[in-house]
């Protein structure tokens, strides 16, 4: 429903923050690596996951969109709500969690509180594939420069469901015969090939 809010940071604490879009006040659950992050500032745009429950409409807002992916993925692991999926982000850093999960140190992520042995496990199970198949850099921090044209393109077809090292590989064949193409038309070309 809601993709990201951006506005100016009314109040902020470790674990949560309003943020003042449009003169509506939101309160935002964060992380502390997405508060790290914004501490600094008075105006942010946070990505949002927005969370319903029986009792409760709630929203976590995350600094990168690759923190709320990494978020996403973690609850929907069964045993693991997002209070649980907060904390884990909030224990170690992203990438950190990331690289436990692909490489299976399951001693890693049963350090967190709230998390047991099982559901370390459990974690390990589901999601090792998905990030696998995401690609280990997906959580790198995105330079604050535009993203080049195959760049682009290639965020948007791994955002399709295509695999990352297939659609780079597809990408490079395309940009070594014609490098000056649009984002739009790039994708399409890509789009045929895959």
């Amino acid at each position: 429903m809601y993709d990201y809010l951006n506005g100016k940071l009314v109040f902020k604490a470790p674990t949560h923050v309003i943020l003042d879009v449009g003169g509506i006040g939101y309160h935002i659950h964060i992380s502390l690596t997405t508060f790290a992050f914004i501490k600094e500032q008075e105006n942010c745009k946070l990505y949002i996951s927005f969370q319903v429950r029986e009792d409760a409409h709630t929203l976590y807002g995350f600094a990168s969109e690759a923190e709320r992916q990494l978020f996403n993925h973690l609850i929907s692991v069964s045993g693991i709500g997002p209070n649980t999926g907060r904390m884990i982000l909030s224990s170690i850093t992203p990438e950190e969690i990331q690289s436990a999960i692909i490489n299976g140190q399951v001693a890693i992520i049963q350090k967190i509180k709230g998390i047991g042995p099982k559901t370390a496990q459990r974690v390990i199970l589901e999601l090792q594939d998905k990030l696998k198949k995401e690609g280990a850099d997906t959580l790198l921090p995105l330079s604050s420069n535009r993203l080049s044209v195959p760049e682009e393109a290639l965020t948007a077809l791994v955002m399709l469901g295509f695999a990352k090292p297939q659609a780079e590989k597809v990408l490079n064949t395309i940009t070594l015969t014609e490098p000056d193409l649009t984002v739009e038309a790039l994708i399409k070309s890509a789009l045929k090939k895959l």
